[in-house]
């Protein structure tokens, strides 16, 4: 029989070789229709699985990126694809493309976006982002990171009480909100231009609203205290519409 200090050592090499590999993101759909994800690669950086993949309600899967990768994913829905891969989605939409490959989404859309670190000592940055807008719940919730790590999240519909100027609306129905950046623009709802800066760009009316169904998501381009986690932690597991606590 194993010693318990012979399977510690064995459990410390186990998460040794996770982190040196990089890290694991397992992706789960937990709405009741199907969702298509999106992948964009940071600057530099590989897409996987070709920027985009069809997840059946209940399915799950896992996706691994090299230590330093950074990124976003995002959920699509409503999608219909040919067998080129071409089609459309209602909200997210790449293009026109199963595949985004290296081509964002199209707005209103939940981000999760995420930047990993080099080294054993560096940390790794992730968010929930409803700066582009509001399409669908998503989490983002570390396996084994330890004390200290965040979850990310919006858990909420936000197309349930989305004022009726950000509305996106498909055959009647609400399929995404937009954020006041996307339905006003102007600098001061998307802190540009004499608003680019922390101390010009404060919270509005509509990132309030925003902040205040979803307290750990970005709510405007500057809500970094409240809304970005800091983790090490081998996984994560990226839920879209995940249970509500």
């Amino acid at each position: 029989m194993a010693t318990p200090s012979f399977l510690f050592f064995i459990f410390c090499i186990f998460l040794s070789i996770s982190f040196s590999n990089g890290t694991q993101l397992i992706l789960v759909n937990n709405c009741n229709q199907s969702v298509w994800p999106g992948i964009l690669g940071g600057a530099g950086h590989d897409t996987p699985e070709d920027g985009g993949f069809h997840l059946s309600t209940g399915e799950e899967v896992v996706l691994n990126v090299p230590n330093g990768w950074s990124g976003r994913i995002w959920g699509r829905q409503g999608c219909c694809f040919d067998n080129n891969g071409k089609g459309s989605c209602e909200t997210g939409d790449c293009a026109g493309l199963l595949h985004c490959k290296g081509m964002g989404g199209v707005p209103p859309a939940t981000v999760v976006e995420m930047t990993f670190g080099t080294s054993k000592s560096a940390l790794h940055y992730y968010d929930v982002s409803l700066v582009d807008g509001f399409n669908l719940p998503v989490a983002m919730i570390p396996v084994s990171g330890g004390v200290g790590c965040g979850v990310a999240a919006c858990e909420t519909d936000l197309n349930i009480c989305c004022p009726s100027m950000f509305e996106v609306r498909r055959n009647g129905k609400v399929v995404g909100c937009k954020s006041a950046c996307l339905a006003f623009k102007s600098a001061k709802y998307c802190c540009t231009g004499d608003y680019a800066s922390p101390k010009s760009c404060k919270p509005t009316l509509f990132s309030h609203l925003f902040k205040a169904i979803c307290p750990r998501a970005y709510s405007f381009a500057f809500d970094d205290s409240s809304s970005l986690r800091t983790c090490r932690a081998p996984r994560y597991v990226i839920t879209f519409c995940p249970p509500t606590s």
